[in-house]
């Protein structure tokens, strides 16, 4: 049985990486996937690969941290498919640094992209899903999103950020049928999504495949039951 069948979801920076992975995952459970990111042609590869494999999807290249391309994104969606029933926030940016050192430019894009782009899509979303009676929303955030380190300032700063508009918007939803939760892995091998199991196992990261198990259980939930956040580690990894 086919967990996600009938429901339409958009999966933001699906281009590659976690959110290549939660697409195709979302696909191959019956989901309608579109699938949206900045590169428009990996988009349509993604797209492709989730039809190949017997699913629906549609590309649409989208700038998160553009308001008026994430307000597009999601007319878009509603005039071809009538609804959106859940919507991944998952594209981000990663930008190193001792803050000390940082540029204002670096550090306005990384919050301009992880947090901005966040609220703009949970802001779009959480209206077409409150028109329509409920929804599900999943924020990706991190294992940065919970601690902070030397040279993460401006990434955790963005990620401690998006933890506490899913907090906020969680409450704001209850009242509407609309689940907002936040995913937080760390170390995921998201470069290797298209590799085999063996070559995952090898580079002893997170397999992106086991965070979008965690998508699609989120979004498989009951009606009445909700997880505010998922903390997915690397085994034996420092707490």
């Amino acid at each position: 049985m086919k967990r996600l069948k009938g429901k339409v979801a958009i999966v933001t920076g699906s281009s590659s990486g976690i959110g290549k992975a939660i697409a195709l995952r979302f696909g191959a459970e019956g989901a309608t996937v579109i699938v949206t990111a900045r590169r428009m042609a990996l988009c349509e590869q993604v797209a492709e690969q989730i039809r190949a494999d017997g699913g629906e999807a549609l590309a649409i290249q989208t700038d998160v941290s553009d308001e008026s391309q994430v307000d597009r994104l999601m007319q878009e969606t509603v005039k071809r498919y009538g609804r959106v029933d859940i919507l991944v926030n998952n594209a981000g940016i990663v930008v190193g640094g001792l803050l000390a050192d940082m540029t204002t430019a670096v550090f306005d894009e990384v919050l301009n992209t992880n947090l901005r782009g966040t609220f703009f899509c949970c802001r779009a979303g959480f209206a077409q899903m409150k028109a329509q009676g409920g929804g599900c929303i999943l924020n990706m955030s991190s294992v940065a999103g919970l601690q902070a380190w030397a040279g993460t300032g401006s990434y955790s700063a963005s990620k401690h950020g998006v933890m506490a508009l899913t907090k906020a918007l969680a409450e704001e939803g209850r009242p509407h049928n609309i689940k907002v939760s936040a995913i937080c892995p760390g170390g995921v091998a998201d470069d290797l999504v298209d590799a085999d199991p063996e070559e995952i196992a090898r580079s002893e990261k997170i397999d992106p495949f086991d965070v979008a198990e965690a998508a699609v259980y989120l979004a498989t939930l009951g009606k009445h039951t909700v997880v505010h956040q998922i903390v997915i580690d690397r085994l034996g990894a420092e707490w």
